[in-house]
């Protein structure tokens, strides 16, 4: 990063010498002020120490990382359909009385769900065939909020974004690894490829926390945690310092989801209890997403790395 400059100083040569001991002086002022940091400059090297320090608290975990992340991206679809087949009649009921879906395309609708959510998050689990697998449960995604009615609903409109933003990540971290173009995708180069798709992923992956913005009741804390939370939603999608902003917020939506998710604590036949479970569920595939981007980095197109090439 550039730095602006003191004016270089003026050598009057007849007076040189009357002034020779002013101008060292001077010379060293100027000397020791182009050779202060700048503020942002201040703010990288505290950030990297901090950076540094998580690396090396996270180091035992960091070859499980992609792996937890994986599995917590599908939890949210192994509950969903888990779900479905303990509530199957009123699932049925649901999409028969309130969604007027006649019989038969009840059953056609929850079967399908029920075989692609398993199919596809045990796919991503064991990293086989992860492009359809991650083309599989955005389908569900879909299919979901239209069968259900629930597209308009803002949060959770806002939710499955975020969602599907983890769902890119992996898509992204098995390009990584296998260098294979799906059929029906542009055939762009490989490195692109995998950067557009890590730009989008961690982009999409903020829109949970917009959700919160606007949900529940104002406190202090609930603003420091908002302007925490946003400072970092920024940095995760521009891509500056953004492992860090992960991390920061994982720790954020995990504390959340304990402390306002827990449906451990509600009695089986609360009416929020199945809200609470399934809002658990989804952030942790969230988190799941924020994981892998903690593992593989912001992509190309980021600060962080545009900081390495200039």
């Amino acid at each position: 990063m550039a730095q602006i400059r003191g004016t270089a100083g003026y050598h009057l040569g007849n007076n040189q010498s009357s002034f020779g001991s002013s101008s060292n002086m001077g010379g060293m002022g100027r000397s020791d002020a182009t050779n202060d940091p700048s503020p942002l400059d201040a703010i990288r090297q505290q950030t990297s120490k901090i950076e540094d320090w998580l690396d090396t608290i996270s180091d035992p975990i960091k070859p499980y990382l992609p792996a937890i992340g994986r599995f917590l991206i599908v939890v949210t679809f192994l509950e969903d359909a888990l779900r479905i087949i303990t509530q199957w009649g009123d699932q049925l009921v649901y999409l028969h009385d309130y969604r007027h879906i006649p019989y038969g395309i009840t059953h056609i609708f929850l079967i399908t769900n029920v075989i692609a959510m398993t199919a596809c998050s045990l796919l991503i689990i064991i990293r086989k065939h992860s492009e359809y697998a991650v083309m599989g449960l955005i389908g569900v995604v879909v299919t979901q909020a239209l069968g259900y009615g629930l597209i308009f609903d803002l949060n959770f409109f806002l939710r499955n974004l975020s969602v599907m933003g983890g769902l890119l990540m992996v898509l992204s971290d098995s390009w990584v690894r296998k260098k294979f173009a799906p059929a029906g995708l542009p055939q762009i180069d490989e490195k692109d490829r995998k950067m557009y798709f890590q730009l989008a992923g961690r982009v999409l992956l903020i829109f949970l926390f917009i959700g919160f913005v606007f949900a529940g009741d104002w406190s202090i804390a609930r603003v420091i945690v908002i302007i925490v939370g946003a400072v970092a939603c920024v940095m995760v999608a521009v891509g500056f310092k953004a492992k860090w902003s992960a991390i920061i917020l994982v720790m954020i939506l995990s504390i959340f989801n304990i402390l306002v998710n827990n449906f451990w604590t509600l009695h089986p036949h609360h009416p929020h209890k199945d809200f609470a479970k399934y809002d658990f569920f989804q952030i942790l595939s969230i988190v799941g997403g924020l994981m892998l981007l903690i593992n593989m980095g912001p992509g190309q197109v980021s600060f962080d790395e545009k900081k390495k090439v200039y």
